[in-house]
C-alpha cells in the first residue's frame, strides 16, 4: 500500500541508543545485535522515512540536523509506549524518565531533589542539565528536555523570544526577581545592606561561559554589558563558589539562594540598579506536560 509506514518500536530503540552511545558497535552490545543488523535496521528506517539520521565516520556516528528532529519524536514515541505498556501490560514495570535543562538556580535543583524523593519510585532514569542558555533552548526543542529554566529582562527579552517563539516554545513565568549579588562572608561588603557597581568595581567579576554562542543576550547574568576591568568566566557552580570565596569575587544573581546548596559562606545582597530578571520555564508547544512535568513545577513553586 503506498505510502505505508511500517517502521517498528525496535527500530525507535536502536537509533536513539545508537544516539546516546555514539557509536554503533557500543549500541550492538547493548542492545543484543549484530552491528551488521543494527547498522542494516536503521538504513532500511532511514530509507522509510527519507532522511539521513546518521553521519558515518571514522569515529563513530554524528546526529544529523534531521536527525536530531527525528530523535526528538522518536524518543517521545519510546515514552508513549512505556506508558501504554505499563498502564495495561501485567507485570511490567517500566523506568520513569525526566529531562530539565537550566541556569544555574538552586531552586531549581532543590525541585528536582523534591520530584526524585516523592516521584521517581525504585527505578528511574532523571536528567538534570545546569548548561548554557543557548542548550536550554536547543534540549527543549529538540525534546530532550521536558522543560527548561532561564530569565527574561528588558535586554534580552526581545532577542530570547524571536528564538523561543521560532522554535514552537512558550515562556512561563514562575516570579521576578531584583538584581542581588552573590559574595562570600568574609567579603569587605559583606556587612552592607545593598552594594553598587562602583563599589564592586575593584573586584573579580565572575560568570557562566556560554561556550559558541558567549552573546550579550544569552548571559545568564543581568546587567552583562557593564564594562568591567576583572573577569572571569567559569562553567560550573562549585568552581564559581570556590572563587567568590577565594578571591572576593561577585556575580549577579536572583538572590534566592540556599545554604544547604551553596554553603554557609555565600550570601546574597541586594545590587543598587534598576532591573529585574523575570524567572520561568520554557516547554515544547507539540508535547503535553508528562505527570513528571507537572510535578515538577509545582515543586519549582515551593522553592522560590
Amino acid at each position: 500500500m503506498k505510502g505505508l509506514i511500517v517502521m517498528t518500536l525496535q527500530q525507535l530503540r536502536y537509533v536513539v541508543t545508537v544516539a546516546r552511545t555514539g557509536s554503533i558497535s557500543e549500541a550492538s552490545k547493548e542492545l543484543f545485535i549484530s552491528q551488521p543488523g543494527l547498522t542494516s535496521s536503521i538504513r532500511e528506517l532511514e530509507t522509510e522515512m527519507g532522511i539521513a539520521i546518521f553521519t558515518r565516520t571514522n569515529k563513530g556516528v554524528v546526529i544529523s540536523n534531521e536527525g536530531e528532529r527525528f530523535l526528538g519524536y522518536a524518543r517521545q514515541v519510546l515514552e508513549q509506549a512505556s506508558l501504554l505498556e505499563g498502564v495495561y501490560k501485567s507485570g511490567a514495570k517500566r523506568k520513569q524518565q525526566f529531562c530539565i535543562s537550566t541556569q544555574h538556580y538552586s531552586f531549581a535543583v532543590n525541585a528536582f531533589v523534591d520530584l526524585i524523593r516523592e516521584f521517581a519510585g525504585d527505578e528511574y532514569d532523571f536528567s538534570l542539565r545546569e548548561t548554557e542558555t543557548y542548550e536550554i533552548i536547543d534540549d527543549v526543542a529538540k525534546m530532550k528536555s521536558e522543560i527548561g529554566i532561564l530569565y527574561l529582562n528588558s535586554f534580552n527579552k526581545d532577542a530570547l523570544m524571536k528564538i523561543i517563539k521560532s522554535n514552537s516554545l512558550t515562556f512561563t513565568e514562575l516570579f521576578t526577581a531584583k538584581p542581588h549579588v552573590f559574595i562570600s562572608t568574609e567579603h569587605p561588603l559583606a556587612g552592607k545592606k545593598s552594594v553598587t557597581m562602583e563599589e564592586l568595581a575593584d573586584y573579580p567579576y565572575l560568570s557562566f561561559e556560554q561556550g559558541e554562542h558567549n552573546s550579550f543576550y544569552y548571559s545568564e547574568e543581568i546587567f552583562s554589558t557593564v564594562e568591567r576591568t576583572k573577569n572571569i568566566r567559569v562553567t560550573d557552580r562549585a568552581t564559581l563558589f570556590n572563587l567568590l570565596i577565594g578571591l572576593n569575587g561577585y556575580t549577579v544573581c536572583s538572590g534566592v539562594i540556599d545554604n544547604e546548596l551553596n554553603g554557609d559562606n555565600i550570601i546574597a545582597i541586594p545590587l543598587d540598579e534598576e532591573g529585574d530578571m523575570k524567572i520561568g520555564y520554557i516547554e515544547n508547544k507539540k508535547l503535553l506536560h508528562s505527570n513528571l512535568a507537572e510535578a515538577y513545577i509545582e515543586a519549582l513553586k515551593n522553592h522560590i
